[in-house]
């Protein structure tokens, strides 16, 4: 008998430890009498658990203290777990260990009924099989979908998720008279195309099955998307006559770097590494998107990449946003490339100005095969010899400015952006076709997902989470994002875990020291590195695996995912702790750190880059004048036709 249907005559609620966090339902569900045994026997077990029955006696008021002792935190009304909400003699909480909230009803100083509370917004997502058995377009564009989502059949319009029944998808539509019972529509499986995921920023209208509406409103949508790719093909037609010399094979060079890649590559690896050679390979300029979550191997395409060109006499350029990446690049690409006849440099703010005027004058007279730097690639004082291809690591992290410099590279220079989480922009340009698309999902063999805790905020979490990770000799990121006090946090940090070695890192910091503090925490030298988003991208470091976020409410929600990559790289589980504060929580905080909590599988960072299109509401991704026709039927389709559009149209 599970914990859950157990729960109605006799139930568990497991206090907020690390311990017990790190445990699944199922092991709650099977050490249920051992759990019991321990409460009676030990003092730390009695103090962190509690077992409720139907017609016990309970004191009310004590009853509630137990739950703040054991970490619970009380608000107005339950959303996530480690929370309980009262009024009058009834208690709703979200117990760490169930999947739903319970409420129990007290009738003076007894339980009279323990009953589940199942929120909408706990409804369970749909897993579709396994990779070799589910279509491409079911992995990237319904996998993670959820009952009462909103999905779009091109044939019939917007209708909401009811689930599978047996191999089909089950969607619900507006009745056909005023009063009737809603229409419902099974697609099998194989149609799976005809389905796409409703994202926009408004609630959509459903659809009547058989009506004229959804005819209306597709013409209309192609229509605009029409006239809208007229006006796109305008700004991108000089990208679209270019033409270079083809970058020939090198079957040496690639056996080489195949054979001496530490990992085995993964069949979206190979996939997207066949793409971009072809991409290479033709005489149409690169602009590809290469999106793959954080640890799944972009770099080492890059490398590739980089490696044929530099073969073909062309120099290749790694555009970074932060100094601590560009170095941890570069000692990468070193690495990999020492065998091979080619020559690496670094430029960044930290390359010291007699260095820096000689590795430019290697740049222009052709020494340097590949540069890896930051923004000061862009400045004016960089010549270029024959450049072939620029990589951008995050283009998202690059401001308007260098955006520009990079539109003017556009017309004759390959281009390969690496993300794990694309902007909107990015993101619709691809889905629209302007840009090639290559999708990295498959998570290297042995990767293990990383367990991932939305609570709120408690000084007894944080201690305790060092505390177990210490226990392991692991290491920790601690992420507080205000520099005007992260002093203050680092002081309460040494009374709550005393004795540890702690860092602070924070862009302020002179890029010497900022170099300086990273080599001694990938060294081991720092326990605890007490850090702003500084740490968000790019970061390899396979002895961190606990990462404590605390005010996560106030980060973005592809920024928080990439945060969360920085840990989980090595062959030990992983640990991320959202905590937030329940008194400043708004409606789109709570929206993102229900979001990240639903993605904490491995390979999720597509999916959170389209979540994050629907929670910003932005309206104007890809035209303001776009942005109406959008909504009406969806980004994912409005793409679609523009795509259809573009091809008729050139």
């Amino acid at each position: 008998m599970s914990n859950e249907t157990r729960g109605l005559n006799s139930m568990l609620i497991a206090g907020i430890t690390p311990y017990f966090l790190e445990r699944g339902g199922l092991w709650f569900q099977e050490h249920f009498e051992d759990i019991r045994k321990q409460a009676r026997r030990e003092e730390w077990w009695r103090g962190h658990t509690m077992f409720l029955e139907p017609g016990a006696r309970n004191q009310f008021s004590p009853f509630l203290r137990k739950l703040s002792d054991m970490g619970y935190v009380k608000i107005s009304r339950v959303e996530h777990r480690g929370e309980f909400a009262v009024r009058g003699g009834i208690a709703d909480v979200f117990p760490i260990n169930f999947d739903h909230p319970i409420r129990i009803e007290f009738s003076g100083n007894t339980i009279a009924t323990i009953s589940p509370l199942l929120l909408q917004a706990e409804a369970k997502p749909l897993k579709l099989p396994a990779a070799k058995d589910a279509s491409g377009h079911e992995r990237l564009w319904l996998s993670g979908l959820r009952t009462r989502d909103y999905l779009v059949h091109i044939d019939h319009g917007i209708g909401i998720f009811r689930g599978m029944e047996d191999s089909y998808y089950a969607l619900e539509y507006a009745p056909p008279r005023k009063g009737g019972r809603p229409d419902r529509l099974l697609v099998p499986r194989f149609q799976a195309r005809k389905l796409s995921r409703y994202i926009g920023f408004e609630t959509p209208t459903i659809h009547r099955l058989g009506g004229t509406s959804w005819e209306i409103t597709k013409r209309r949508a192609k229509e605009d998307a029409k006239k809208f790719a007229e006006e796109l093909i305008v700004i991108f037609e000089g990208r679209a006559r270019a033409t270079r010399h083809s970058y020939p094979p090198h079957p040496e060079i690639e056996r080489h770097l195949a054979h001496s890649f530490s990992f085995e590559e993964t069949p979206d690896q190979m996939q997207a590494l066949h793409e971009i050679h072809d991409d290479l390979s033709g005489e149409k300029p690169m602009d590809r998107l290469l999106l793959g979550d954080v640890g799944f191997g972009k770099t080492e395409l890059a490398i590739r990449a980089a490696g044929r060109v530099a073969y073909a006499g062309k120099q290749a350029a790694l555009l970074c946003p932060t100094t601590i990446l560009a170095d941890q690049h570069f000692a990468t690409f070193r690495e990999r490339l020492k065998e091979l006849p080619i020559k690496i440099a670094m430029l960044s703010r930290l390359t010291p100005k007699e260095k820096a005027k000689k590795e430019i004058e290697k740049l222009r007279n052709g020494e340097t095969d590949i540069v890896i730097g930051t923004h000061r690639l862009l400045s004016q004082d960089i010549l270029w010899h024959d450049l072939g291809l620029v990589i951008v690591d995050e283009e998202q992290r690059f401001g308007v400015r260098q955006k520009e410099k990079f539109k003017q590279l556009r017309s004759g220079v390959d281009i390969l952006s690496l993300s794990a989480t694309p902007i909107p922009r990015t993101l619709s340009l691809a889905l629209a076709k302007f840009r090639d698309i290559s999708i990295i999902q498959t998570p290297p063999p042995g990767r293990i997902p990383i367990q991932t805790f939305v609570l709120p905020f408690s000084q007894k979490i944080v201690a305790e989470a060092i505390a177990a990770e210490r226990k392991r000799h692991g290491q920790i990121f601690y992420l507080w994002n205000r520099i005007e006090n992260i002093e203050a946090v680092r002081r309460e940090l040494q009374v709550l875990s005393p004795g540890i070695r702690m860092a602070i890192l924070h862009g302020r910091m002179r890029e010497t020291e900022i170099i300086r503090v990273m080599h001694e925490f990938r060294e081991g030298k720092i326990d605890l590195l007490l850090a702003t988003t500084i740490i968000e991208n790019g970061l390899d470091l396979p002895d961190v695996n606990t990462l404590i976020v605390a005010n996560a409410a106030k980060l973005g929600l592809a920024q928080a995912h990439q945060i969360r990559g920085r840990i989980g790289r090595g062959d030990n589980p992983a640990y991320a702790y959202f905590l937030y504060p329940t008194h400043s929580l708004t409606e789109k905080g709570q929206l993102r750190l229900h979001a990240l909590k639903e993605a904490e599988g491995l390979g999720t960072g597509f999916q959170i880059a389209l979540k994050d299109l629907e929670i910003r509401g932005a309206g104007n991704i890809l035209g303001r004048q776009q942005s109406g026709t959008m909504n009406k039927v969806g980004l994912n389709l409005y793409a679609q036709l523009l795509g259809e559009a573009i091809e008729e149209l050139t």
